[in-house]
């Protein structure tokens, strides 16, 4: 009688282990750990998948990044000032190569928004507050002496600087893109300051043998042929 109970409470004992295990598998295929899938796994987890992908952005080398940084400013700056210059200035020959670097500058902005967005990288909304300065100082000029600002400063000045950058840029930058970049717009900015060294108002050597060419009847510079700075004219031919 004694064995017989024993038997008897080892095999309730067995039979309750037994449902308690298989109870624990089920909850455990439940959550996901099993073969069999569950609707209520979850499908990420915080701080996994994309969220901890580095963007695009981040591959790009520093070097390429803050040249299309100072780019976009410079190239932003150019065109206000030119928009700026393409109905304030008193003198044709300087309104019509502001309309000029107005459409040129322009074209090459957009090419760069979209050659960052495709790098993943998020540009200024415009140009730096010093640009942005220099702007409303030349905004309070007006006649002969605005022309003459804005040719010197802009059409000569910042397009020295631009092309120093480039030049640079041409042999340090690492994205393909970007290269190419530099290679279609170095060889505007070159002529648009061939263009402005030519003009009366840049008080420079260059225009003084441009206005004696004129004198005499020999024609423009060869460095500025005619007809190439007119409005949408240098960007077209040079590339």
């Amino acid at each position: 009688m004694k064995h017989h109970t024993i038997r008897m409470a080892a095999t309730v004992f067995a039979m309750a282990l037994g449902t308690a295990f298989a109870q624990t598998g089920t909850t455990g295929s439940g959550s996901g750990t099993g073969s069999s899938p569950s609707a209520t796994a979850p499908v990420t987890q915080p701080g996994t998948g994309t969220r901890n992908t580095p963007s695009q952005g981040a591959r790009i080398a520093r070097g390429d990044r803050k040249f299309i940084e100072d780019a976009a400013a410079s190239g932003m700056f150019e065109l206000q000032a030119a928009q700026l210059a393409s109905t304030k200035a008193s003198a044709k020959a300087v309104k019509d190569y502001a309309a000029t670097l107005a459409d040129h500058h322009g074209s090459a902005n957009n090419e760069l928004v979209q050659l960052a967005n495709s790098l993943g990288l998020e540009l200024p909304p415009g140009p730096k507050r010093a640009m942005r300065n220099e702007i409303e100082k030349l905004g309070k000029k007006t006649g002969a002496e605005f022309d003459q600002e804005f040719v010197r400063n802009v059409g000569i000045k910042e397009h020295e600087k631009d092309i120093k950058s480039f030049q640079k840029a041409a042999k340090d930058v690492k994205e393909p893109q970007l290269n190419a970049w530099i290679d279609k717009t170095l060889p505007v900015l070159q002529q648009h300051l061939a263009a402005a060294q030519n003009l009366p108002q840049a008080g420079s050597k260059a225009a003084d043998a441009t206005q004696e060419r004129s004198r005499m009847g020999a024609g423009p510079s060869p460095t500025a042929p005619a007809g190439t700075y007119g409005p949408g004219g240098a960007g077209r031919s040079a590339n």
